[in-house]
């Protein structure tokens, strides 16, 4: 698939295929490596992942230099001069300080989300090196991976204006009308001010990619744009197919168990062990918080296995007889799930797996796996029960389900047609732009 647009890519996370970034890889896997770069504020040392070249920005590095340490905020890497990927935790920046200062922008509240934004807003990032770096590249697109901080969108604004070259943005979440009444003023001054940066963002010459129809026909008819949906995809093996396993089936999930997903699992733990006490299902997350993870301690049906290397994420999905698409059912859950469409989806459905997917029907993912005609889903915990035991029983369905995951996969999640359509969207934007 040949092009030869530079593509500048702002994000938090480095591009890496194995992490929590991979999903950048359905859209720039057949781009040419030389043509991607990209600016990121997470501190890990990147690997090799698909970027010519990297340029890092930390809170930490911002915050020195605000106490007036002469200290460089910018760290440039180099393909050839990254290791390998990996699943290493290792940061750039080693200090205790350093590691507290990440965690406290992680909190993702109001205030940590104010606080940041002033940091950033005093441009100790926008420098000569950052400047030389980006003349080099000469980025024809900014790419931005959407996100509830400003300064993502402010370093996207100030490159597009200083080369007066078009924004895509790649929406997956719903950042925007995610919004309810408080009295916090702390949370009414960040809504309103981060709402009228977006719109200066949509207002320049841009385009749009989303994670699913849902959210693309939300934002596209707010604020006048043309973007398209584009799937995210999967490098997990499918299995040949087999009927689940009835004596000691392997159940599994993998991924994020905040925003009530943690609860919803602990349900379905209880209702194996109502049909089977020996039926266990396995968790792997990267949760770290106890308060999140430890309400399973006392389900005898659930083991929370942690965090573990993506190979093994991909070699157990293989093997596994069940796989588990989860959301939650209260309302504050519903309210960030709304539109996710992440990349679960993709995996299990590639997977070659019986799908069980369980949640709030108002869950992005969850209407999304009951429209492919692909998975036992139950959206009622009344029914939880009964929907396992009849994924157990109905070998029929098992099988009707595998073809059309199938189906699926070809026709939503293939990783050709989701890199050309990123492509000729990159393309269109490129040109719109020129001729305003």
């Amino acid at each position: 698939m040949p092009n030869n647009r530079n593509v500048l890519i702002v994000g938090t996370i480095p591009y890496n295929t194995k992490d929590s970034s991979r999903a950048l890889d359905a859209y720039f896997h057949y781009w040419d490596r030389n043509c991607i770069a990209q600016i990121f504020s997470d501190p890990k040392t990147p690997t090799k992942g698909h970027c010519g070249t990297l340029f890092q920005i930390t809170d930490y590095r911002l915050l020195q230099r605000w106490k007036g340490k002469k200290i460089e905020t910018g760290v440039i890497y180099n393909y050839v001069d990254l290791p390998e990927s990996t699943e290493s935790e290792e940061r750039c920046d080693e200090k205790q300080l350093a590691h507290g200062a990440y965690k406290f922008g992680a909190k993702h509240s109001p205030l940590t989300h104010i606080l940041r934004g002033l940091l950033w807003r005093k441009r100790y990032w926008c420098t000569d090196k950052l400047n030389r770096w980006l003349e080099e590249f000469k980025p024809d697109c900014v790419f931005v991976c959407s996100s509830d901080d400003y300064f993502i969108n402010r370093i996207a604004l100030y490159v597009a204006e200083r080369f007066n070259i078009p924004v895509v943005t790649a929406i997956s979440d719903d950042y925007i009308f995610n919004y309810h009444f408080s009295w916090n003023p702390f949370y009414m001054l960040y809504k309103k001010t981060y709402m009228n940066l977006m719109r200066k963002v949509y207002k320049y010459p841009n385009s749009a990619i989303y994670i699913s129809d849902k959210i693309r026909d939300k934002y596209n008819c707010e604020f006048g744009l043309d973007g398209e949906t584009v799937y995210l995809t999967s490098t997990t093996k499918r299995k040949y197919f087999e009927y689940v396993n009835t004596e000691r089936p392997l159940i599994t999930y993998f991924g994020n168990i905040r925003m009530g997903r943690n609860h919803s699992l602990n349900e379905i733990g209880y209702a194996l062990g109502t049909i089977n006490p020996n039926y266990v299902l396995e968790v792997y997350s990267g949760e770290k918080d106890p308060a999140v993870y430890g309400i399973f301690k006392k389900n005898p049906n659930v083991i929370y296995g942690g965090t573990i290397p993506y190979a093994q994420v991909q070699d157990k999905m293989e093997k596994s007889d069940i796989t588990v698409i989860v959301e939650g059912f209260k309302e504050e859950d519903i309210d960030w799930s709304r539109y996710s469409l992440s990349t679960k989806a993709a995996d299990a459905l590639a997977s070659g797996a019986t799908i069980l997917t369980y949640g709030s029907q108002e869950c992005g993912i969850i209407e999304y796996m009951q429209s492919t005609g692909a998975s036992f889903v139950c959206i009622d915990k009344d029914n939880l029960i009964e929907t396992i035991k009849q994924l157990f029983a109905r070998t029929d369905l098992q099988k009707m389900y595998y073809d059309q995951q199938i189906v699926m996969t070809r026709e939503h999640h293939n990783i050709e047609t989701s890199c050309a359509t990123v492509e000729r969207i990159i393309n269109r934007t490129i040109e719109n732009g020129r001729k305003n």
